[in-house]
This record gives structure tokens, C-alpha cells and sequence, in this order.
């Protein structure tokens, strides 16, 4: 069978192995959290509590910055010692809110709807606004928000992402694998919010046991469709799923919506059903340890606001020094100075590679090869677009596709010359913004 895909792209080792066997454990209540103001696209939340409070796991401690933002709540119960500026897992630092707990685990007051699915659309997407939840893949897009098309906009189809194309990735593989009808249940939800009449299911094809768990739940269901995907980055890209799942074309400066699409990572499908049948804030995820220097990787269940150090202790540490240490995975992730950041609702992996693996080769001169060119997913010239960066000229790099490039990293990966091509084009965004931001 030809598998589903989308034009360009490259196929790096995936490191999978490291990871993907390992059943899903939950960590240990850790005794400090520190729960980040800014986890999602938008405004920062706003903290609702002072130092000194006592709060239980899934209160609210925070509000919503704007309309483009989501609450924060608890991680464990305990005490507020501390609302200052902390490392975030995205590098930098960012307000946060360091809680001491008490060892108790106290909860507020949950529930159980069973018959969540006869609640009104309206009443489905309060209950997820009011959880928290953003898009856990790494966007971090705010889940009410992306439920909240213009009339004009309708959606027919909502499609799971269950690709994580990343390599060394295998958190969501493992809750695929492990929570096959909560992650459905979620689906319908999100159906029903949009009132889409088609689910899609895409899961890269080295996935076989996900597919067929998903194919066995479903096998009764005729608006949903598990569709396998090839073997091929960025296949979790947002335009690039839709495409190699309905072969429906995002246009350039659009959102899926304007093909009558959303799309959802299947860790928010399964937080999504949490919030829906318990009222449970999002406050837990799953996040895979893992990489070559890790003693024991793992697909842990942990609480938000976790320290990175704390993580990888509970995996027995490491096997010799890390020569990079990467939030989330080494295409799109962060590299991080230290193990000093915490977990935050984005943090679908934990990367640690020797010194071999993180060897950063000298950058030397374009040689026109155009390797890079073949291999973008969004039909750019990257090469073009970061020489006009280097070189100040702004209007080319903007005319060449700056705004389009999604920093996947396949021109990088493939470069010949070793040329930093996504640093130099996240550095024609960021003078972008800022010009757009002076002119205001």
C-alpha cells in the first residue's frame, strides 16, 4: 500500500528506540513545581495568588491574560513560596509560580460525567477553556480559542495528529498505544464543539500497533478514518498532515480553517476528554526522558511544573556528561544550558545526547546546490531567504517566503555547508515583529 504524504521533507534517524518500548510510568510526586505564566501562544496569565497561599492540585492560580491566553492551575497542593522570573523550558527566563508542596496531594473537587457527549457545544468547550488546555505538540496554541472558528469559517473535519515525526519522541506513541479510546473519546469531543462531521486519525507508519488499535475502536464508526502516514519530516506540521490526509491545500498566510479543518495533537484530545467527563484542569502530561546518555529512558507521567533534574534522576540519571540537553525534540526543541527549567504544558520530550551527537560543524559558504530547496515543505528558497537576513534586505527575504517558513529545520538538516539557516531565519522573524511592533 502507497502511503500518504506531502511533497519535500527528509527522513532522519528517528532514535526511537531509545524510548518507544517503554510502558508509560507515573513520577513520583515531585516536592517543588514551578508553574510557567506563558506555556501557550498569546498573552501571559496572570497570577492570581500571593506567596504564602495554601492552594490543592487544580486550582486555579492563575487567570488568562487576554482572549488569546488560558488559565494556570496547582500542579500539586501546598504552599506559594515564590512568584518571580524562573528558566522556562523554551530557554530564556519568564514569570512563573514556585509551589512547595506538602506531600498530601490534596485535590479540589473533581467529578464524573459519563454522559459528557450529550453536554451542548457550548457547555464542551467552557469546561476546556476553564482546563487550561493548549496545544501540547509544542505549538501551544490556546485550545478554546483554536474551538472558536468565525461563522464564516465552518469546519468539517478534525484531525488528530498521532504523527510525532520528531525523532527520539515516543510520548505520544505510548498514550496511542495505552489510552486508545480516551484519546477517541476526546476526538468526539472535539467533533461535536465544531460540529465537523469527519475525524481523521494520521499516525506515521513505524506506529503499526497504534494503528491498529485506533482501526479496532473505530472499525463500527464511518466518519472516522485512521489513515497511515509514510515516514517522512515535518509530517506533523499542521499544513503538511492536512494536506497528506484530505490532499486539501492551506493557502500561504492562512489557517487550516480556511480549508474547513482543525487540527488537534492527540495529547489535547486525551486532556480534552479529562477536562470534559472529570473537570480536570490540565496540570499532568506525559514527557519522554530519553536520549543516549540517559541511564534509563522513559515515557513518564508527571506533573506540570516538574524540574527537568528531577526527571532525569527518576530515570537513573545520567551515563556521562551531556553534550546538549534539548526541550522537546532536536529538530524543533530548545537547547537548554542546564536541567533548571521545569515541565511545562508543551514539554512532550526531554533530550539529553553525548558530545559526539551535539557537535556543532563549522558553517562555511553556500555552495548552490539547492538541496535545501528541494527538501522545504513549503516550496521556499531558504537559502535566499537567509542571505537576504544576513544582508540586512528585509523586502527580499519578505518576498522570498520569510513569513511562510515554519523553522522545521529539513533545509538545515540536509545543508551541505553547514549553515545555520533556520538561526538566521528566526532572526528575519524576530526583526520582523519588531519593525511591525515599532510601526504601531
Amino acid at each position: 500500500m502507497r502511503l500518504k504524504t506531502f511533497p519535500g521533507g527528509v527522513h532522519p534517524h528517528d532514535h526511537k528506540h531509545f524510548s518507544a518500548s517503554a510502558p508509560i510510568e507515573v513520577m513520583p510526586l515531585p516536592q517543588r513545581v514551578v508553574i510557567p505564566m506563558s506555556q501557550h501562544i498569546g498573552a501571559p496569565s496572570v497570577p492570581i495568588v500571593k506567596v504564602g497561599d495554601e492552594v490543592k492540585a487544580g486550582q486555579k492560580i492563575a487567570d488568562a491574560g487576554g482572549f488569546v491566553s488560558i488559565p494556570q492551575h496547582a500542579s500539586i497542593s501546598g504552599k506559594v513560596t515564590k512568584i518571580d522570573v524562573f528558566p522556562h523550558p523554551a530557554g530564556a527566563s519568564a514569570l512563573a509560580i514556585e509551589i512547595t508542596g506538602d506531600g498530601n496531594d490534596s485535590w479540589i473537587e473533581l467529578g464524573d460525567d459519563p454522559n459528557f457527549l450529550d453536554l451542548s457545544a457550548e457547555e464542551l468547550k467552557n469546561r476546556i477553556g476553564e482546563a487550561g488546555i493548549c496545544g501540547m505538540g509544542g505549538a501551544g496554541f490556546p485550545t478554546f480559542v483554536k474551538l472558536s472558528p468565525p461563522a464564516d469559517k465552518p469546519i468539517d473535519t478534525v484531525i488528530l495528529n498521532g504523527v510525532e515525526c520528531e525523532p527520539y519522541l515516543t510520548a505520544d506513541d505510548r498514550l496511542m498505544l495505552e489510552k486508545t479510546q480516551e484519546v477517541v473519546n476526546g476526538l468526539k469531543i472535539l467533533m461535536k464543539v465544531l460540529g465537523a462531521k469527519q475525524g481523521i486519525i494520521g499516525i506515521e507508519a513505524n506506529k503499526p500497533d497504534d494503528i491498529a488499535a485506533m482501526k479496532k475502536i473505530l472499525a463500527s464508526e464511518s466518519q472516522f478514518r485512521v489513515v497511515p502516514l509514510k515516514l517522512q519530516y515535518p509530517q506533523g506540521a499542521e499544513k503538511q498532515l492536512i494536506y497528506a490526509a484530505t490532499r486539501r491545500k492551506v493557502p500561504s498566510g492562512g489557517l487550516p480553517m480556511a480549508v474547513g479543518v482543525v487540527v488537534q495533537n492527540v495529547a489535547t484530545a486525551f486532556a480534552i476528554y479529562e477536562a470534559v467527563r472529570y473537570k480536570k484542569p490540565l496540570v499532568e502530561r506525559i514527557i519522554s526522558v530519553t536520549g543516549s546518555v540517559v541511564a534509563h529512558p522513559k515515557n513518564l507521567k508527571a506533573r506540570i511544573g516538574t524540574p527537568f533534574t528531577e526527571l532525569v534522576e527518576f530515570c537513573g540519571g545520567v551515563t556521562e556528561d551531556p553534550g546538549k540537553i534539548i526541550s522537546g525534540g532536536p529538530m524543533m526543541g530548545f537547547a537548554l544550558p542546564s536541567l533548571a527549567a521545569p515541565m511545562a504544558k508543551g514539554s512532550s520530550g526531554l533530550v539529553l545526547m553525548n558530545e559526539k551527537e551535539s557537535k556543532t560543524l563549522e558553517e562555511r559558504n553556500c555552495l548552490r546546490c539547492a538541496r535545501c530547496v528541494d527538501v522545504c515543505p513549503m516550496n521556499l528558497l531558504p537559502s535566499s531567504i537567509a542571505q537576504a537576513v544576513k544582508a540586512g534586505a528585509m523586502d527580499i527575504a519578505l518576498k522570498a517566503g520569510l513569513e511562510d517558513c515554519m523553522k522545521c529545520g529539513s533545509c538545515a538538516y540536509v545543508c551541505p555547508a553547514h549553515i545555520r539557516l533556520v538561526q538566521w531565519i528566526d532572526t528575519g522573524k524576530i526583526r520582523h515583529a519588531e519593525a511591525l511592533r515599532g510601526k504601531k
